[in-house]
């Protein structure tokens, strides 16, 4: 039987951080400078990086096959965006107890138990966070939304073979969602 492949391990060197600073540090910006040594010598004085919290993103998949999506505006991107529920972990939170609660508190839905999927980076160059990923499997309606203030939250419900469709048209275009369709679409797809 053959052997799976292994990624061969790394020489690279991590770099070496010898002072930060906060530029700005507000509740919802977080941007600080790092003063760093490259392995090659090289020092970078200015090298600014946003600091936020962890995310926990949901993929709920209710009992009669279809996926529930939230659709909000996103200012960064000045766009109503379709997307899968998510939002952040408090400091000292486990990220399955944060994806639990944005799943109910956007969307109204609850699942037991959420599965991890995988962890992502969103932009490991100039951003801190991770974004956790779980699949809930038998997602259904038990509460009404508990929105925040600043939250404006449509619950879209859209069958498991329209995804590719939606996907294909850039109806579904938030990374941290497609990727976490693709990676389950073709989970299934191989293991039926």
């Amino acid at each position: 039987m053959p052997q799976p492949f292994s990624i061969p391990p790394t020489q690279l060197q991590p770099w070496h951080t010898r002072r930060s600073h906060w530029e700005i540090d507000r509740p919802w910006c977080r941007l600080r400078r790092d003063e760093v040594d490259l392995p090659n010598g090289q020092q970078i004085d200015d090298f600014y990086l946003f600091v936020r919290p962890d995310i926990a993103l949901v993929l709920p998949v209710t009992p009669d096959d279809r996926v529930i999506f939230v659709r909000q505006y996103r200012h960064g991107a000045e766009r109503i965006l379709l997307e899968l529920p998510a939002g952040r972990v408090d400091p000292g939170e486990d990220p399955i107890r944060a994806a639990t609660r944005e799943l109910r508190e956007e969307t109204g839905y609850t699942s037991d138990p959420l599965e991890p999927i995988v962890t992502l980076y969103d932009n490991p160059v100039k951003t801190t966070h991770s974004t956790h990923i779980f699949l809930a499997r038998n997602a259904i309606a038990t509460h009404p939304q508990a929105l925040d203030t600043t939250e404006e939250i449509e619950v879209v419900s859209i069958p498991v073979g329209e995804l590719w469709s939606c996907l294909q048209r850039g109806e579904i275009c938030v990374a941290g969602s497609v990727s976490a369709l693709l990676w389950w679409l073709h989970h299934r797809s191989v293991t039926g």
